[in-house]
């Protein structure tokens, strides 16, 4: 053990009499007297209680700066006030020597180490060297680390074969900017930093890899969120040769429910097989293609009872309700809940509800009661039930009623059990959309997934007997309590079906052919049907911790505009660094 013989989370009560080394910081000196103290000795593993009890050993660790580290020998000794709520707390040490090895040279920290959660973000990113020794932060890093291990073990134990795949690579259209990197052998060229490891697991399959999987970091230069953080991530990747949608579903109904039942908050996870929700039905169910299933609210759509109401702002709109039982909250609550709707959803939340003597009363309740038999019958109403609506074009009404769903079925008691994790599938993705700026047909997510069906349905909706937009791809996203862990597809390996897929868009041969070179080459070389998935791992760990920012697990995250302000990234470089590389910088005008 190096310097030390225990660590400070080791010694028991069978410790006493022992002569011991501790080494650690120094988290807090507390005087009693001019010859007592107490010293809180902190490490990796724990903290032990040291106690001063000489005026010699009182001036020397009084010299001493908080969270320098230093070593304490002594003699361990069993505490006449004894803390139940430590693991070493019916020891102590008495000291006969103490060390500094490292001197904290600031009698001001910027945060206290134990409540460095409640500093300011940025002060903590700065010095997250600092933030990390308060124990729960550093939890959540080992957490971080022992779900990593998990994987690997769980992905190895099914048969896959952990391979890297490159960082340096080709810039490809993968839905968000790359990080580009200067070739200096190369003048006027650039590598990207891969967004995921995307193509390169697909030629493995072509190789003749069966099983591939990989805890793979992926570069984005996109905006911040809770969920989401700039820059870089980490994801677990994998991919299956001669694979079906339901294979890909099997291992992470296999994999994933152990480790979130064994690391995670709640210790309850969805058993196989998890809910299969196609995405029209979630979208008009829960008002959201990421439900979250322990909340047991549901939509409905109410236009045609509620159009002609005289209320303008459902008319010429569609019109959405969710029906929250037994709510006793006030007026003020409620009107608090909407209140949050539009901010979240940019659109408005109405409500009535329905009394102790079955009326309808409060929000728009007059408009409704004409039709309150019509639409007592069709929702189900009892006494006490309160209705939020809402009403717009299709799109803005579904995600409302999903804003709606999620605020009142997460603030209203008894209408969501926090103390699980529910995953479902979210299957059966449109193919195709209108471009909002384009006023075309365009790919309505991963441009590479099967279409159901194949060829004969791309075939069919250029013969005009169907409408493209009715065309689902082999395509599901990975979602537990609400929050969308990954998405997935059976992968389009033919290249005639390819083809006549990009067609679809307006894309032709040539356009494939330059913009995905290796991959389409490599498939006209006999690839097998194959699929996978990418869950995020980080994602994965936000949600095991209970955190509701994904930087509180990762160790070294960036800010919100993707800087790394403790070492100070983004940088500027020397001129010769320029010069090398063959790129000038220049102002623009303003």
């Amino acid at each position: 053990m190096q310097s030390r013989t225990h660590t400070c989370g080791e010694l028991r009560i069978g410790n006493v009499g022992e002569r011991v080394t501790l080494v650690g910081w120094l988290e807090n000196l507390r005087e009693v007297g001019s010859n007592l103290g107490f010293i809180v000795l902190r490490d990796f593993y724990g903290t032990t209680q040291i106690v001063v009890e000489t005026e010699e050993m009182m001036k020397t660790v009084k010299a001493i700066t908080k969270e320098s580290t230093i070593q304490v020998e002594g003699v361990v000794r069993e505490r006449s006030s004894k803390n139940d709520k430590l693991p070493t707390g019916e020891i102590e040490v008495v000291p006969d020597s103490v060390k500094v090895l490292g001197r904290c040279r600031y009698n001001e920290l910027p945060f206290e180490i134990n409540r460095s959660r409640e500093a300011d973000e940025t002060q903590r990113l700065k010095y997250r060297y600092l933030d990390l020794r308060n124990p729960e932060v550093k939890n959540n890093i080992i957490l971080r680390c022992n779900v990593v291990s998990a994987l690997r073990k769980a992905m190895t134990e099914h048969g896959f074969l952990e391979i890297t795949t490159p960082i340096l690579t080709a810039s490809s259209p993968e839905g968000a900017r790359d990080y580009l990197v200067p070739a200096r052998k190369h003048p006027g060229k650039f590598y990207a930093l891969p967004q995921a490891p995307q193509q390169f697991k697909q030629l493995l399959m072509v190789s003749g890899i069966d099983r591939y999987f990989q805890i793979a970091p992926c570069f984005r230069d996109e905006d911040a969120r809770g969920d989401r953080c700039p820059g870089e991530f980490y994801q677990l990747d994998m991919e299956m040769a001669f694979a079906s949608q339901e294979d890909v579903f099997a291992v992470l109904e296999d994999v994933l429910p152990p480790i979130f039942a064994k690391y995670g908050k709640y210790d309850i996870a969805s058993s196989a097989p998890f809910k299969r929700i196609p995405f029209l039905e979630a979208m008009e169910t829960y008002g959201s293609d990421k439900p979250d299933l322990r909340i047991d609210l549901r939509v409905n759509d109410v236009t045609e009872l509620l159009k002609d109401c005289g209320f303008e702002p459902f008319k010429d709109n569609m019109i959405k309700a969710v029906r929250v039982s037994d709510c006793k909250e006030s007026r003020k609550v409620i009107d608090s809940l909407c209140e949050q709707v539009e901010v979240q959803a940019g659109n408005k939340a109405y409500w009535f509800k329905v009394d102790e003597t079955g009326e309808l009363a409060g929000g728009v309740a007059k408009f409704v009661k004409p039709v309150q038999e019509e639409i007592t019958k069709a929702l189900g109403l009892e006494k006490g039930d309160l209705i939020v609506l809402c009403a717009g074009k299709k799109t803005a009404a579904q995600k409302t009623s999903g804003v709606i769903v999620k605020t009142f079925g997460a603030n209203i008691p008894g209408h969501i059990d926090r103390e699980r994790y529910e995953f479902c599938w979210i299957v059966d993705f449109p193919m195709y959309e209108i471009g909002e700026e384009s006023g075309e047909l365009e790919f309505c997510h991963n441009p590479f997934s099967m279409p159901s069906g194949g060829i004969e349905t791309l075939l069919k909706a250029e013969r005009g007997e169907i409408d493209p937009l009715s065309i689902t791809a082999d395509q599901y996203d990975l979602v537990v309590n609400g929050v969308e862990l990954s998405s997935g597809a059976v992968r389009n390996h033919d290249p005639e079906i390819m083809l006549k897929a990009f067609e679809m868009v307006r894309l032709g041969e040539e356009d494939v052919k330059s913009k995905f070179p290796a991959m389409y080459n490599a498939f006209c070389y006999g690839a097998p049907p194959h699929a996978g998935i990418a869950p995020g791992v980080d994602r994965m760990v936000m949600l095991l911790a209970g955190e509701d920012s994904i930087r509180e697990v990762i160790p070294f995250p960036m800010n919100k505009n993707a800087q790394d302000i403790m070492m100070g990234a983004p940088s500027e470089v020397t001129p010769h660094q320029l010069e090398e590389l063959h790129i000038a910088i220049t102002k623009i005008e303003e």
